[in-house]
């Protein structure tokens, strides 16, 4: 603080007002949070928390991942799990047709020839692919359905549909900047299954879809 105090005397008090501010929000969001798990609802002011979360405990979680040697990967199904426990424990709902439903175009079969981009009502139902199952659950609960095939067209559909939640479908990279990007709109996310390898005829499981739209629909029928 030597440098700084030449700069101006009542710097290194500034200075160290901002970290202590700092650490004291950090540690008070930290008891929100846990107070929020192990109670498993909304306390106050815990509705905020997924904010603090996206905005500033994940980056946090990063790079403690890396001094620490866990992989990326694993901190972001971290973050995706934390962030479902937040959005369900806030009882976020949505009428039908505020909900969007969004996947990636991977799911789609690679071989198919049919464009469902554009409107994944073109999908002849065919069932080679989950398309087909995630088309009708969609019509079941009477929920927007969409698929993006990056994050700017994801983006587009979102300010195009303007949801009140959504369930996302993706990776872990797509997910955590989806939920990032999305904020403050409740994102339950669910990691997509690649017995193929990434981007390729991937998989997802449908009950746990069915599972979050009803977690958003609540008393909706």
């Amino acid at each position: 603080m030597v440098g700084v105090k030449n700069i101006h005397p009542s710097l290194p008090l500034i200075f160290s007002l901002i970290l202590a501010v700092f650490v004291f929000l950090m540690f008070f969001g930290g008891l929100l949070l846990v107070f929020t798990i192990l109670r498993g609802k909304d306390i106050l002011f815990s509705q905020k928390l997924r904010g603090i979360v996206a905005k500033i405990l994940f980056p946090f979680m990063i790079l403690m991942g890396r001094l620490v040697g866990v992989s990326k990967e694993r901190v972001q199904q971290s973050f995706i799990e934390l962030n479902n426990h937040l959005v369900r424990s806030n009882n976020h709902r949505s009428r039908p047709d505020k909900l969007l439903i969004l996947l990636p175009h991977c799911i789609q079969d690679f071989d198919c020839q049919i464009k469902i981009t554009g409107n994944i009502k073109n999908c002849k139902r065919c069932g080679k692919c989950e398309i087909k199952d995630l088309v009708e659950l969609s019509e079941q609960y009477q929920v927007k359905i969409s698929v993006a095939t990056g994050g700017t067209l994801a983006r587009r559909i979102i300010v195009e549909n303007r949801p009140e939640a959504i369930v996302a479908v993706a990776c872990e990279l797509d997910l955590t900047g989806g939920i990032q990007d999305t904020y403050p709109i409740p994102v339950i996310g669910i990691l997509n299954e690649r017995p193929n390898g990434p981007c390729i005829n991937t998989k997802v499981d449908i009950q746990k879809v069915k599972n979050a739209v009803l977690d958003f629909l609540g008393n909706f029928p």
